[in-house]
């Protein structure tokens, strides 16, 4: 039984004893007991089960899967460190997973404002969006929308992208070298066509990211927005203090 006494709120104290259970006793993609089975175990309110379970899958702990239930996500080796995001096939490699990507859509577009601003084009010059869904192991992780300036890569197909990771086509296929990428990400929820995509519920945490990729000339020629699962990905980061 939760108890209210001890200083923190009921939600809380469930979060904890779960996260305790998850960590010591259960397996990835375990089926946790039902919101009436926790409440009737705990003694507490339905709404305090949902709150509670919200916080754990915010945290990548669980993960809903639409009329099945509640499941333990895979903490270890399933979770991806997005720091190292870098390159999603080798990374998926490392982690003795099967990578695959799917081109979804590729053409030639007019830039809009913020994607002129972020690759450094005018507005509305030509360039090249490009759309593709990150798996592992036929599981989809993340929906990736990716814009090209055109000048960089006039020869670029969809068939060079479906049979070449992105980031070989820079380099061995145009001469582009990479310097830099710079990364942002900010936690969100999924729309409609993201959760239809990505297999989660409407509405399921995500993680969206914000790539902009440099050359050697300090040109930008990679300007990529991410929606990744938010139980399949976590960040990582190492801050050393010198004095």
């Amino acid at each position: 039984m939760v108890h209210s006494s001890n200083g923190k709120t009921l939600y809380y104290q469930l979060v904890d004893i779960l996260k305790k259970q998850i960590e010591s006793n259960m397996i990835p993609h375990e089926k946790l007991p039902s919101e009436r089975e926790l409440e009737k175990k705990y003694g507490i309110s339905r709404i305090t089960v949902r709150l509670a379970l919200q916080e754990l899958e915010t945290e990548g702990y669980i993960y809903r899967q639409h009329g099945k239930g509640t499941f333990v996500s895979d903490l270890s080796k399933s979770a991806a460190d997005l720091a190292g995001a870098y390159s999603f096939t080798e990374q998926m490699k490392k982690l003795g997973r099967n990578p695959e990507t799917i081109v979804l859509s590729f053409k030639q577009i007019e830039a809009t404002k913020k994607v002129a601003r972020a690759l450094n084009v005018p507005l509305g010059e030509s360039i090249f969006e490009l759309k593709r869904l990150r798996s592992a192991d036929k599981e989809p992780l993340m929906v990736e929308t990716s814009f090209l300036p055109v000048k960089p890569f006039l020869s670029l197909t969809k068939e060079q992208m479906e049979n070449k990771p992105l980031y070989d086509i820079f380099s061995e296929d145009f001469g582009q070298k990479i310097r830099l990428a710079d990364e942002e990400f900010y936690a969100s929820i999924a729309s409609n066509e993201d959760a239809e995509i990505l297999k989660v519920a409407i509405g399921a945490p995500v993680l969206h990211l914000v790539r902009t990729t440099y050359n050697m000339k300090n040109e930008v020629i990679e300007y990529t927005l991410s929606v990744a699962r938010a139980d399949q990905f976590h960040y990582k980061i190492r801050h050393v203090r010198n004095d």
